[in-house]
């Protein structure tokens, strides 16, 4: 297998034993590919001037020559949105990149200090990757779907939207999630769920919703 580097962003909390990104880290390590999961700090108070250095840090310390891969969940996708708008094109860029359950822009918590509201600036995210995509579940707490949708099309994105798969985490059996490894591996889409059953599919538009 050519060189690939996958970068995984956890969300607030980090990723638990069970979480999606630490399946999907040992499946990647086991065929090869160098894999990055790294604890950012206080992750359960996540702060923007804290974490956006830490990302910077491990994007540079990717080889020039590797393809690089990025899989962002939660808080994760909001600090990639951050770090996208703000790096001019100066930083590593990434190949293709998967924007997992992010938080509405209005969402609030305490602990949580410049991660929202985040920008959503769809030629900054066109220089920051070559392919962006984003992955949302029906039910999400976090995101309507009326939400994801216009950040989709502010996005200027693709989206997959995985019925009842709620925000996409552990509690929601997120857990091993073959269709996310197979997009690590060789970009496949759509990303279904664990089961394989049918997923939407939506362009930069509403109006291009399609079953698949």
């Amino acid at each position: 297998m050519s060189e690939m580097h996958v970068l995984l962003v956890h969300g607030m909390s980090g990723s638990g034993p069970w979480h999606w990104q630490q399946w999907l880290a040992g499946q990647l390590r086991e065929q090869g590919v160098q894999v990055d999961l790294p604890a950012l700090p206080d992750p359960g108070r996540p702060m923007l001037e804290n974490w956006l250095p830490v990302l910077r840090e491990r994007l540079e310390a990717v080889p020039p020559e590797a393809e690089l891969v990025v899989a962002a969940h939660s808080c994760g996708v909001a600090l990639w949105l951050h770090h996208a708008a703000t790096i001019a094109g100066r930083s590593r860029r990434a190949d293709r990149v998967l924007l997992v359950s992010p938080p509405a822009r209005d969402w609030q918590h305490p602990d949580a200090q410049g991660i929202t509201p985040y920008p959503t600036d769809a030629s900054a995210l066109r220089r920051a990757a070559g392919i962006t995509r984003l992955v949302v579940g029906t039910g999400d707490p976090y995101l309507s779907m009326y939400q994801a949708h216009a950040l989709a099309e502010d996005l200027q994105v693709e989206m997959d939207v995985i019925l009842d798969g709620e925000h996409l985490n552990t509690d929601a059996g997120y857990g091993p999630w073959p269709a996310v490894l197979r997009w690590s591996l060789y970009d496949t889409v759509p990303l279904n769920d664990r089961f394989d059953t049918d997923t939407y599919t939506a362009g930069a538009s509403q109006e291009r919703l399609r079953l698949v």
